[in-house]
Formats: structure tokens, C-alpha cells, sequence
């Protein structure tokens, strides 16, 4: 068993606005070397979890420890954390060049070079220019630049890929992971972006309404996630008669009434389709929908709310 110091470990957390309570006990653990995912619908709390666990903002029960240091002893981490949240905050007078080298000023562990970050991000077309010139997803790509300029061991990453194109979106990605396997750097990434998140994270945490509902290595989750197929069928009524008769086996509406999603672990969508016929049941479309962080995502939430 690793006696490892956890990248993050956040316990019980609460954090209210006057009345309001916006979270009420968030758990949180990541290991070092891994890439979590916090995912949740706007509003449910991601960025106010961020901002406690950064000494940013005060929260008022729970225990948390970065790199093994409290949020006000983070000061002494010289580099070793780095975040860039959504509203890119670099100085908009100075060039990309400029603020990179600034940043290389200001960190006494500073290891990577600017012109070597410019390369990595895709920048040095834009080396010279201002920041308040450059598109979002230039400003993103600079803020993300300016974060890695000490190779830092945890980077936090607030909705990492808004404002990015197809390309940029890719080259974010291979970025995190060549650093996490090149050099073990934990990342933590906030975003409501899910085919991203499930594309690059082994670790994911679904944050709803001020808690975490569900957290764990991705590929648990995605396995605790039966896969649904979708059919439509002039007979519905009969349909799910014929089904129910299977056991193991369910069917819930779909957004119109010749439309059914059925789960089941044992039947595939080429046994549910012969098991129509035999019924004389005609089915005119029939898909499946892979379980999914989206699948997963939108099926906590709903039973949170119920």
C-alpha cells in the first residue's frame, strides 16, 4: 500500500453564502500521478470547491490539504501547485513572450523555458502580441503556458477547454497526458465538458448540488453503468409487454411515444430485436448507447433530484 502524501485530499468541506449553502460536505481524494475530473451542471459548486482548496475564499467546516499543505500554507509551495481558472487573467498589456518570462522571474523553481512553452502550446505565432489581442482560445492556451512555467506537481484546470477549437481542444489533451506520463504531474480538471473529461481522466467525481454523489477510478464507474438501447416501434404497448416478460430486463419512455430505452446486463440489442419478432412486434429503429460519463452523469443527477 503507497504511503504517498495525496495530491488533494478534501474532507467534509461546507461552504455557505449568507443562507445559501452552496457546498454541504465535499470528499475528495487524488492520489499522486493522477488525472481527476470534477464534473457538475453550472452553479453546483466546482469553481467554489477550487477556490476553498486554494486559500482563494474561506470556507467554514472540513479539512483539506494540498500537496500535504493547508489552503493559507500554499504560499510556501513555491510552484509546486498552479491554476488557471475560466476568466483568463494574465496582464493584458504585456506579450505572451513578456508574461511568460515574468512568470519565470517570479518562480525561483522555474524550469521550463518560454520559447519551449510558446512550442508546447501552440504560441509562438503569437510570442509578440498583447494578451488583450488574443482570442480566448489563445488567452487559455498563454494562461495554461504561464502555469507550467515551474513544472509544477499539481495543476488545476478550470473549465480547461472553453473558448478552444477541435484542434486546440486535441492539443490540450495530449499535453496533459504527455505531462502526466512523462513526468507524474497531477491535474485536476473542472469542466461540465464530458467527452473531454472521459477522454483524458482516470479518476472522475460528479459534484450535484453542493456534494460529491459519486467518485472513484473511471473505469468502476463506467462499468457500474449498464448500456441502453433505444427503439421505436408502431406498437409500443407491446413492446414493453413482450419485454417485461424477460427477467433482468427494463423499459422507460422516450421523448416520443414510439420511443423506448431498455436496460438490461444479459440481452443485446440483436437479442432484444429477435425477441420482438418472435413476437411479431416490427421495430423500425434500434440503437444502443454505450454507457458512458454522460449516461452516468445524467442518471445521478436525476436520482439526486427525485
Amino acid at each position: 500500500m503507497s504511503t504517498q502524501t495525496p495530491a488533494l485530499l478534501i474532507s467534509g468541506l461546507r461552504k455557505a453564502y449568507g443562507n445559501l449553502d452552496v457546498l454541504t460536505g465535499v470528499d475528495l481524494t487524488l492520489a499522486p500521478g493522477g488525472i481527476q475530473g470534477l464534473v457538475g451542471l453550472n452553479g453546483s459548486g466546482k469553481t467554489t470547491t477550487l477556490e476553498c482548496m486554494l486559500g482563494l475564499q474561506r470556507y467554514d467546516q472540513g479539512e483539506v490539504s494540498v500537496l500535504g499543505l493547508k489552503p493559507t500554507d500554499l504560499c510556501t509551495a513555491q510552484g509546486r501547485v498552479t491554476a488557471v481558472f475560466d476568466s483568463p487573467s494574465l496582464n493584458p498589456n504585456l506579450t505572451v513572450r513578456q508574461c511568460l518570462q515574468h512568470a519565470r522571474i517570479l518562480s525561483r523553481h522555474a524550469k521550463r523555458h518560454p520559447e519551449e512553452l510558446e512550442k508546447l502550446l501552440g504560441l509562438c505565432q503569437f510570442s509578440h502580441f498583447p494578451i488583450k489581442t488574443l482570442s480566448l482560445g489563445n488567452k487559455r492556451r498563454a494562461s495554461i503556458a504561464h502555469a507550467l512555467i515551474s513544472e509544477p506537481d499539481l495543476v488545476i484546470l478550470d473549465e480547461p477547454f472553453n473558448g478552444l477549437d477541435a484542434g486546440g481542444v486535441d492539443e490540450v489533451l495530449l499535453l496533459i497526458k504527455s505531462l502526466n506520463q512523462e513526468r507524474g504531474t497531477s491535474f485536476l480538471l473542472s469542466s461540465h465538458q464530458l467527452p473531454y473529461l472521459e477522454n483524458i481522466c482516470s479518476h472522475l467525481a460528479i459534484l450535484h448540488e453542493g456534494k460529491i454523489i459519486r467518485s472513484g477510478e473511471k473505469s468502476a464507474l463506467l462499468r457500474s453503468e449498464t448500456s441502453k438501447v433505444r427503439l421505436r416501434t408502431t406498437d409500443p404497448v407491446g413492446a414493453v409487454a413482450a419485454l417485461q416478460t424477460i427477467s433482468d430486463i427494463s423499459c422507460q419512455p422516450g421523448a416520443t411515444d414510439e420511443e423506448i430505452w431498455v436496460s438490461s446486463d444479459i440481452m443485446t440489442a440483436a437479442a432484444i430485436n429477435s425477441h420482438l419478432a418472435q413476437h411479431q412486434i416490427p421495430v423500425y429503429e434500434l440503437a444502443t448507447e454505450r454507457a458512458s460519463l454522460g449516461s452516468l452523469f445524467r442518471r445521478l443527477t436525476q436520482e439526486s433530484d427525485t
